[in-house]
């Protein structure tokens, strides 16, 4: 028999001739009656569903017995060798389709009202926003982290139960299509794009590439007659959505105006006449914290407690954290980098208040053939732009060509280590930014 049907489950009583086919609703059945879902056996819960996932390094059909002997319920393979007859193991045809078609059938078992987004920059942020704003009416679901991808989207909807009355769901995408497939899952009711960045150029190709790709949730709003939040001051975004049903917002005329009132240290917004002042540094993140007002407010919740909401959100996991340590003042950001955001950062740094100044960048990845352009472009701006000591790490930065004397390049990170063990770094407004694979965050043990 072939088993390569993707979505459907089959139980084999005593041999694969004997194979008979198990409905998405009798699995669906099994997974309201566990603990939920698990992949990973070192996090097994007592009667969970294991999903055996398989990846290039891995195969979780390996370990579908440790799973049930830790105490999972049952364990959905997709090979058959790993199958028993004991009715402890579900045979499917593709376990990673099988996990994605459940999470579908799950969400339109729910029926509940869901938000999606994407973008190039700030989606897990302005998820955190959206989320502590919603919850002050409704108890949410929402992406953990910044679980956005094919395997995370459908753990999100999984996690979201009867008592779950709006769901916030962050999706990333670096190749066109795939904002189509998790969408398609996810059957969004709202939506909002970020922006449009240099991310991902390896995969996109290029920023049309990248317009494309993350427009794909434009297009199935606009099928399905849904609704996009949209920021006014993005005319290639107002251009997109013109022919579907919006709601605008921002410092531009629009539906849902929010003003800014001050960017000099963290970002000061006035919404209905009441001042907000929140936690985040830059104005690249004003857009973010006026798309939380905005699909607040269309919610019904009152502008007082979308304040209490945008004030009490304070960023974490090395995404614009604020740190005083050893008499530096410390913005880490080293989650993710790329060219538009590592630029945003730059010009906000620039105008921040600080006597002495010191920047720690690291390599932008995932720029393809674009890698070597898009980091001189940043080389040549600090250059040319006087902020402080410059130190650019990884072979990336290292092969750029930098002129002004307050830059250093370092090939690795132990190469940069090294040298701040032999020189006293004065006290200083710092600037810790990169991708996530240089894990920047690691200068803090050297400051």
């Amino acid at each position: 028999m072939h088993l390569a049907l993707e979505g459907f489950f089959y139980i084999f009583i005593s041999s694969e001739k004997n194979a008979v086919l198990l409905k998405i609703e009798t699995l669906h059945q099994h997974f309201l009656q566990s603990t939920g879902i698990c992949t990973d056996t070192r996090k097994i819960t007592k009667d969970c569903l294991f999903f055996a996932l398989k990846g290039d390094n891995f195969n979780g059909n390996k370990f579908a017995q440790k799973a049930l002997d830790k105490g999972a319920s049952k364990a959905i393979v997709d090979q058959i060798g790993y199958h028993k007859n004991t009715g402890e193991t579900i045979l499917c045809g593709n376990g990673l389709k099988s996990l994605q078609n459940l999470a579908a059938y799950h969400r339109k078992h729910l029926g509940l009202p869901i938000v999606a987004l994407t973008g190039s920059n700030g989606k897990t942020t302005t998820k955190e926003l959206i989320n502590a704003v919603l919850a002050k009416k409704f108890k949410t679901g929402a992406t953990i982290g910044n679980l956005n991808n094919h395997i995370g989207v459908p753990l999100t909807l999984l996690s979201m139960d009867s008592t779950t009355e709006i769901g916030i769901v962050e999706m990333g995408a670096n190749h066109i299509g795939e904002i189509h497939h998790l969408t398609e899952i996810v059957q969004p009711d709202f939506g909002y794009i970020t922006n449009f960045g240099k991310a991902h150029l390896e995969g996109f190709g290029s920023i049309q590439g990248v317009i494309q790709g993350k427009s794909e949730l434009y297009k199935h709003l606009k099928q399905k007659d849904k609704l996009v939040f949209v920021n006014a001051n993005d005319p290639t975004q107002m251009e997109l959505t013109a022919s579907i049903s919006r709601i605008t917002f921002g410092l531009a005329k629009s539906d849902c105006y929010v003003g800014l009132k001050d960017a000099s240290n963290t970002l000061l917004v006035n919404f209905k006449g009441i001042d907000i002042q929140s936690n985040l540094i830059g104005l690249y993140n004003f857009h973010n914290i006026a798309a939380a007002i905005a699909i607040g407010d269309y919610h019904n919740i009152p502008a007082e407690k979308i304040k209490v909401a945008i004030e009490s959100y304070v960023p974490s996991n090395n995404r614009s954290q604020r740190i005083e340590l050893h008499g530096h003042k410390i913005i880490l950001d080293a989650y993710n980098a790329n060219p538009t955001s590592m630029m945003a950062a730059l010009q906000n740094f620039k105008q921040a208040a600080g006597a002495r100044k010191a920047l720690f960048l690291g390599d932008m990845f995932e720029l393809g053939a674009e890698a070597a352009a898009e980091h001189q472009q940043i080389a040549d701006w600090l250059s040319q732009n006087a902020i402080g000591d410059v130190y650019l790490v990884g072979s990336n930065f290292f092969g750029t060509t930098a002129d002004a004397n307050y830059i250093s390049k370092f090939e690795s990170f132990d190469n940069l280590k090294k040298h701040l063990a032999s020189e006293e770094l004065q006290p200083s407004h710092i600037l810790i930014k990169g991708s996530r694979g240089m894990a920047l965050e690691r200068i803090l043990e050297l400051i």
